[in-house]
């Protein structure tokens, strides 16, 4: 009887937790879509709360868009050189842009502006958000008649969100235009010829691809550690393994949508 019993309390564990990893992954898609339809609601954008998301957006971006577009430019200088020389010495000159836009701008790039911004900005908002939450800041912001989602989810959401376009616009610029003087030094000629092959990388099915892997990873760093503070206990002794759970949850979800977008693109 004892090996049955046994046997039945581990089915029970691991029927337990399969529950509570299905609950937590539904509650980060159903924030995402209330978010995404608060996203485009004009009511989202009225005179008073307007004020709210604009300082969101810019504490969001502008503290660290120097500092992540410098840091890429650099380690993507590094990485550029490696691979044009590379080329040059297999004899494969013609292909080193195509190389470089590639693994630089259709990989890196955006997966190191998310997980810079998860880092930096969305995990201390989620944070923040528990330190509200404790202090009693969402039954204010009820008893005021406020939506909690509209007032603090929101504009944190969308904050990540841009943070994440826009590092990693900023960055591809940059990169394409070091990849091009590390090829072609500072000569004009070669300008027409560059952009017909930068093109030839990113066809429409390439760009499409781009964007919406650029768009799920700005929701991925950007909704789940809202929903961890969200639904989470507020506990402090659990706080702890909360948030690794987030980690885990945030980084198996990036490798998910750069395995499609792998798929997508070379296959």
């Amino acid at each position: 009887m004892k090996p049955l019993s046994s046997l039945h309390a581990a089915l029970l564990d691991l029927g337990r937790g399969g529950l509570r990893w299905l609950t937590n992954w539904w509650r980060i898609v159903h924030l995402g879509a209330v978010i995404l339809v608060l996203a485009v609601s004009p009511s989202s954008y009225r005179r008073e709360r307007w004020p709210v998301l604009a300082r969101h957006l810019y504490l969001a971006t502008a503290p660290v868009l120097l500092w992540f577009t410098v840091l890429s430019a650099l380690l993507g200088l590094v990485l550029i050189r490696i691979v044009v020389v590379t080329a040059l010495s297999y004899g494969l000159s013609q292909y080193a842009v195509d190389m470089v836009v590639r693994v630089l701008v259709l990989e890196l790039i955006p997966l190191a502006a998310a997980l810079f911004v998860a880092l930096r900005i969305t995990i201390p908002q989620g944070a923040e958000l528990i330190a509200l939450r404790q202090q009693g800041a969402f039954d204010a912001c009820k008893a005021q008649g406020r939506d909690v989602l509209h007032w603090l989810v929101l504009p944190r959401a969308l904050a990540g969100m841009f943070s994440v376009f826009m590092l990693a616009a900023l960055s591809c610029v940059v990169a394409l235009v070091l990849a091009y003087l590390n090829i072609y030094g500072f000569n004009p000629w070669a300008i027409g010829s560059y952009t017909r092959m930068v093109g030839h990388v990113f066809n429409p099915v390439v760009t499409l691809i781009f964007t919406f892997k650029t768009l799920f990873f700005a929701l991925t760093v950007a909704l789940i550690p809202l929903a961890s503070s969200l639904y989470d206990p507020p506990d402090p002794e659990r706080r702890a393994s909360s948030e690794l759970r987030s980690l885990v949850r945030m980084f198996l979800a990036l490798l998910v949508i750069e395995l499609i977008s792998l798929m997508g693109n070379y296959y």
